[in-house]
């Protein structure tokens, strides 16, 4: 079922999206990947480096209510073509990740990490620390998942 008209989601009155970290891993991003439906289309997908954190909440908005957290599918991009590391910058600034990862569980077999990354505006090393918060979930790696789609392996919750 999708719930969006003209890019703008319709959900029923009422409805309410705030899905643990295991049905966020679990269902939504293992379904993701696995280009498997699902069942309600309430995550969008955004390109996390072309967007500013006060653009994704009206890219991800969920109803008409008033929200604190959006929920968004993003590509990893890579800061350089033949390397590892992640790019997390924007035009206004840059993600930077901050404490360690979390290991998130379902029962006790280990489903994925959560990283969280706050909004700096500027460039590294001089940015200015902002109130924007993000909290990146990644799968663990798994043989099952076809390696063709390995480059969406996070969702993200941003919060204000």
């Amino acid at each position: 079922m999708n719930l969006s008209i003209n890019g703008q989601s319709q959900v029923p009155p009422g409805f309410r999206f705030h899905p643990t970290e295991e049905e966020l891993l679990h269902y939504y991003l293992r379904k993701k990947v696995a280009q498997e439906k699902i069942d309600l289309d309430v995550i969008r997908e955004v390109d996390l480096n072309k967007l500013e954190p006060w653009d994704i909440q009206e890219k991800c908005r969920i109803g008409s209510t008033p929200q604190n957290d959006w929920y968004f599918f993003s590509h990893k991009d890579k800061k350089y073509p033949t390397g590892t590391r992640t790019n997390r910058a924007t035009a206004a600034g840059f993600w930077k990740a901050t404490g360690r990862d979390k290991i998130i569980y379902s029962g006790f077999r280990r489903i994925g990490l959560r990283k969280t990354l706050v909004f700096y505006k500027g460039r590294a090393p001089h940015g200015q620390k902002s109130d924007w918060i993000m909290h990146e979930y990644r799968l663990d790696e798994t043989p099952s998942i076809d390696p063709s789609v390995s480059h969406l392996k996070r969702s993200f919750l941003l919060t204000v």
